[in-house]
């Protein structure tokens, strides 16, 4: 037989398509797990679900609303997605996820296009997985928020930014900006004009970095604005013609957005600079936890981009892009009134740009300390090993966690500790001999054992601590054909009540004081029949967690039935308690009478 005409496939491509492969399946499963292993967790995710299951039915798609209630917090697009997933899978925590799946794949190939547009295909590689698993970018794609959304529709305008920034050619020029401004317009229906934050202040920056100042007087760069001002515009104007539309405009524009950076005169519940107040420093401070367990190659990168600073203008194109879309949202919100990690996830996939560049061979790993620093990274990753396996050592010796787990739990957990384990050591082996991509392949794989693995059954167990499902339903049971009030609800209970229980009671508002108590009394002599859900004070921990929970001081409160101590001025008593283990508690009061 005869080889003329035969391809030749050199074992370097087989090996590097075998590593992608590998690359692509870990974070696939880490997404799966994230997403699909686990039911509701507080905070945030009830509400959220609940808001969702709202808007599979109602009528008005144009305003979110909580437990019957307007919620003008966000946009609707994030409840219009999981509340079509929810209509065709259910109201459980992995059919309201589903669309998160598809925002964490946007946002690992966006990036992942950038990078390799700007460095290469090992840096595309790099970049994507480093926006898929810094810490607080996984977070922000596997939870139930509006961040989710928001971060892939900003990673796209960032594509579409680069493209059309760094074009060539007026067509190209022209399809970047539209892509740009069409993700935009997904960005701000996720969470308001805060989609513009990082996209604008990117491009600012770089205008003035490269000085090119006729950039911002180019008919491509605006040639797509229509499409986000229709798309806004007519949203407006659904808000501006329904229920109290104005009054609804007023806390989605000025409330909620002004309100975020500055205090600005409203009512308490619509004082959204009073809570998650800013400090000082706050952002940098916490900035090596969000990067987790990539921050000491953060750091060499950052260096290395130091050090190359004369080098070649067109080689550092990437890091002058990752730069722009990085620092200046730093900025700005560490001088913000409110201050929440996820406020900084849209910035990340400038963290990952960097990364991605330094990791390309042309320019990463060319001393001792990018060395070091991969090394120092396996060695984290190998504590990450060691506080996994003692992370199950309180439900092992818990009886009753450990029988409901069964073997399973601690097989698929040991299994992935052991895969990390060895994945981490043939990790440090290759860095040590100077060969970082192998380090830094085995180094994701390792990270994504420990996040496939054992939290895939740890989950199995925080679920019990999270299950407001079942005090819902049981609530349901207990107050059929009566009356129910909510005493001084937050949201979640708000929402575990009216997605599970299926009903949506009067709330007396809080905090629990003399006054909410008088209006408590005020309401039930309008219905003295009524049942009264109120939300106690502490957890019950399992014996095995108890000492350690006391060791960080926190609230403990014992097996027996608890009782609101402000129960002698009403006309109620305790008529059944609810506690999940290790979460939340609340009691049922009933008339005395």
């Amino acid at each position: 037989m005869g080889t003329r005409g035969a391809v030749s496939i050199s074992p370097a491509i087989i090996r590097h398509s075998s590593q992608l492969m590998a690359i692509a399946t870990a974070l696939l499963l880490a997404w799966g797990v994230g997403l699909f292993a686990r039911d509701y967790w507080t905070p945030d995710e009830p509400r959220e679900a609940d808001i969702a299951w709202r808007m599979s039915w109602q009528t008005d798609k144009a305003v979110p609303s909580l437990a019957g209630e307007p919620f003008c917090e966000k946009p609707p697009l994030t409840y219009w997605l999981a509340g079509a997933s929810m209509a065709w899978f259910g109201t459980d925590g992995w059919a309201a996820r589903l669309p998160n799946f598809f925002y964490a794949l946007i946002t690992a190939l966006c990036v992942g296009a950038i990078a390799r547009r700007g460095g290469g295909p090992v840096a595309g590689v790099a970049a994507a997985a480093a926006i898929s698993t810094f810490l607080l970018s996984y977070q922000t794609g596997i939870w139930l928020a509006t961040d989710a959304p928001l971060v892939a529709a900003v990673s796209a305008a960032l594509l579409g930014l680069y493209r059309g920034f760094y074009a060539p050619g007026r067509r190209e020029r022209l399809l970047g900006y539209f892509l740009m401004h069409a993700a935009l317009a997904a960005a701000f229906m996720a969470k308001s004009m805060a989609a513009f934050l990082v996209p604008a202040m990117a491009f600012a920056m770089l205008v003035a970095w490269e000085r090119r100042w006729r950039e911002p007087l180019r008919f491509e760069c605006y040639a797509g604005v229509v499409l986000p001002l229709a798309v806004i515009l007519t949203w407006v104007w659904f808000v501006y013609r329904g229920v109290d539309g104005p009054a609804n405009l007023r806390v989605f524009f000025w409330n909620n957005l002004v309100g975020r950076f500055a205090a600005v005169p409203a009512t308490g519940d619509l004082q959204y600079a009073a809570g998650h107040r800013n400090s000082p420093g706050k952002y940098l401070f916490e900035l090596p936890l969000y990067l987790w367990p990539w921050t000491l190659l953060v750091l060499a990168a950052a260096r290395r981009a130091w050090l190359d600073r004369g080098g070649g203008f067109e080689s550092r194109r990437l890091v002058r892009f990752g730069a722009a879309a990085f620092l200046p949202a730093l900025l700005l919100l560490s001088v913000a009134a409110t201050a929440r990690n996820i406020y900084l996830a849209p910035a990340l996939p400038g963290a990952a740009l960097l990364l991605g560049w330094w990791v390309e061979p042309t320019r990463g790993g060319t001393d001792a300390w990018d060395r070091r620093a991969v090394r120092a990274t396996v060695v984290l990753l190998l504590a990450a090993c060691l506080g996994a396996g003692m992370a199950m050592l309180p439900i092992g010796v818990d009886s009753q966690a450990a029988g409901r787990l069964g073997v399973r739990f601690f097989a698929l957990a040991g299994v992935g500790i052991a895969a990390a384990i060895a994945l981490a050591v043939h990790a440090w082996h290759s860095a040590r001999r100077g060969v970082l991509l192998p380090a830094l392949t085995g180094s994701l794989l390792a990270y994504c054992a420990l996040l496939i693995g054992p939290a895939s059954q740890a989950y199995d167990d925080v679920d019990t601590w999270q299950d407001l499902g079942q005090i819902g339903r049981a609530v349901a049971r207990d107050t059929a054909g009566a009356p129910l009030l909510l005493f001084a609800p937050d949201e979640t209970t708000r929402a575990f009540v009216d997605l599970y229980a299926r009903r949506t009671p009067a709330a007396v508002a809080g905090p629990a004081d003399a006054g909410a108590v008088a209006r408590l009394n005020a309401a039930l002599r309008g219905t003295p029949d009524a049942r009264v859900l109120v939300q106690l004070p502490g957890r019950v921990l399992r014996p095995a967690l108890q000492p350690l929970a006391r060791r960080f001081g926190l609230d403990l409160r014992d097996t027996a039935p608890a009782v609101p101590d402000w129960l002698g001025s009403t006309s109620l008593r305790a008529a059944r308690e609810y506690a999940l283990p290790n979460g939340r508690r609340y009691v049922l009061l009933e008339s005395a009478r």
